[in-house]
């Protein structure tokens, strides 16, 4: 496997991978399928607020993607941004979320960044403790914040100081 940047021809990996989480999990609290030219225009946007789009390339192919960005709007929050990885289902489970993860917390460092956060479903167990064993903690909870498949999620937010361990410590 492999990580590098996202480049153009990626995309309709990662429309694939996106609409299939978002058809058929909580990990995306969206209920919207994205099309290639929305991808393109979140990936453009990405590049040219100096954020990284990232792959991981498995034989050839887009097995996953992961990319961050402004947690908040106020600038004052600079120093802290917001993660999101996502896998195809064929092949989750096997350490490639925990490897885009650990490829953003190095490259968040390496811009002087302090920390990162993830908005995760509260239910989704696997992605909460995937997070806690890179040593990221529980932040806040915030119970009944969005509705997919006809139910109340909760949001867990979770949060790790990327200075002090080169972006990717904890245990795992």
């Amino acid at each position: 496997m492999r990580i590098r940047d996202a480049e153009e021809a990626d995309l309709p990996a990662l429309v694939e991978i996106y609409n299939e989480v978002i058809a058929t999990t909580t990990a995306v609290f969206s209920e919207t399928l994205v099309t290639l030219d929305d991808r393109r225009a979140w990936r453009a946007e990405r590049l040219a607020q100096g954020y990284p789009v990232i792959v991981a390339e498995d034989d050839g192919m887009v097995v996953g993607f992961g990319s961050y960005g402004p947690f908040r709007t106020g600038d004052a929050y600079r120093p802290t941004v917001e993660h999101s990885v996502h896998v195809r289902a064929d092949r989750r489970r096997r350490g490639l979320g925990r490897a885009l993860l650990q490829a953003l917390m190095r490259r968040a460092t390496a811009e002087g960044r302090w920390s990162t956060v993830a908005g995760v479903a509260a239910e989704n167990t696997a992605s909460i403790r995937m997070h806690e064993q890179l040593g990221f903690e529980r932040a806040a909870l915030l119970p009944g914040v969005a509705e997919k498949f006809g139910r109340r999620l909760d949001l867990l937010l979770l949060r790790k100081d990327v200075r002090d361990q080169g972006g990717v410590g904890g245990s795992g």
